[in-house]
């Protein structure tokens, strides 16, 4: 939800919180409460571009020394400032959740206290107490609230914190078995030139030319392995040939009880030649992609699979139509992580990455992969 929705949801009821402060202030009352409200309102609304922990000691100190004040200058009865208590609760949730750990414990049991004791401002004994043990309530769940959201949040950077390094470790395991490959031929090739350098020497030339080509494709995997680690010895092996691969991925996907699926492949991404880590990323798009659209959009129309090329940027995009009316969630919920897995694996190869909802109300999924393509 953007800003500016979050802005017309809050302005109704704060005006209604502030026309009731309005109505309940006696003609006697202070008026520095029907100030105080929208003031806290608007530091809640400039969380975003404010530290949380700034506003949240400055609001718990404005309103605290607004309640000494009133206690000491101020006439007593009237409102003691319903906007300024709701806005300051608001804050309080949002400060537990997302303040830094040592500031949050003094920030927030400060500006608690402020918010429970603000009630003393209307100058009678027995509904002051009353407000106030409400107001200590709501602080709590305030709190709790915030502690709660906060510790989803580390959940949820962990899990994708996992996703990602997985990700990782599995592009790195490609990556090493690439490397070995491109070594393996550099080593028979320069094995064959030492045989025959002095009954063939005029054969050197294309296995030196040979053994440059394969150390520039391993010189261009090592450039992408250096940033992550080898894992366990059991990797993912290469798709043997990759539009061969999407071909039976899309024919796959209408066997499993889904709508058909179309591959549309243009004659400049068919003519790319692609290096082996980006062609086991694009497959792992178009894997994952399928499977999610086979899992939460089974009933969806017009699944699409396009391969096309920009330049030497080979684009992979998926798409499928709206799910049908009425069909049920998925099993295990719609929270997953995978699509956090494509876009570590396609930006950890010097790619762009995006996925989102289509015009038509399907799901599209787009990746672009950097030209690493392999000279000829």
């Amino acid at each position: 939800m953007n800003r500016r929705r979050m802005l017309l949801l809050a302005l109704p009821p704060a005006l209604l919180l502030w026309l009731g402060d309005l109505v309940s202030n006696g003609p006697d009352g202070s008026r520095l409460p029907l100030l105080s409200g929208p003031l806290a309102l608007g530091a809640l609304l400039a969380c975003h571009r404010v530290a949380v922990e700034t506003l949240t000691a400055a609001a718990a100190l404005a309103s605290g020394a607004l309640t000494l004040g009133m206690l000491r200058f101020a006439p007593a009865g009237g409102s003691w400032g319903v906007l300024e208590s709701a806005a300051l609760l608001a804050l309080l949730a949002v400060a537990a959740r997302t303040a830094r750990v040592p500031a949050a414990y003094v920030l927030c049991p400060l500006l608690a206290v402020a918010i429970a004791a603000a009630p003393v401002r209307m100058g009678f004994p027995s509904d002051a107490q009353t407000f106030a043990f409400l107001l200590t309530v709501a602080a709590g769940g305030a709190l709790a609230l915030g502690c709660y959201l906060r510790s989803l949040d580390r959940r949820r950077a962990g899990a994708v914190s996992a996703v990602q390094e997985a990700e990782r470790l599995a592009l790195a395991r490609d990556l090493h078995d690439f490397v070995a490959h491109h070594v393996t031929g550099i080593v028979v090739q320069a094995q064959a030139a030492r045989t025959i350098r002095e009954t063939a020497p005029e054969q050197l030339d294309p296995l030196l030319a040979g053994i440059e080509r394969a150390g520039t494709e391993t010189l261009a995997s090592m450039r992408r392995l250096v940033h992550v680690l080898r894992a366990a010895p059991d990797a993912p092996t290469r798709p043997a040939d990759l539009l061969t691969e999407l071909a039976a991925l899309v024919a796959a996907h209408g066997d499993g009880g889904g709508a058909a699926a179309t591959l549309d492949v243009s004659a400049d991404a068919r003519a790319l030649a692609l290096a082996p880590e980006v062609e086991t990323s694009a497959h792992r798009v178009v894997q994952e992609s399928l499977t999610n659209v086979r899992r939460h959009a089974p009933g969806a129309d017009e699944v699409r699979v396009r391969l096309t090329a920009r330049g030497s940027r080979l684009r992979v995009e998926v798409g499928n139509g709206p799910a049908p009316a009425g069909e049920r969630p998925p099993p295990g919920g719609s929270g997953g992580l995978g699509l956090v897995g494509l876009r570590e694996r396609v930006e950890a190869l010097g790619g762009r990455f995006d996925a989102g909802p289509a015009p038509d109300g399907g799901w599209r999924v787009r990746a672009e992969f950097p030209p690493a393509h392999l000279p000829h």
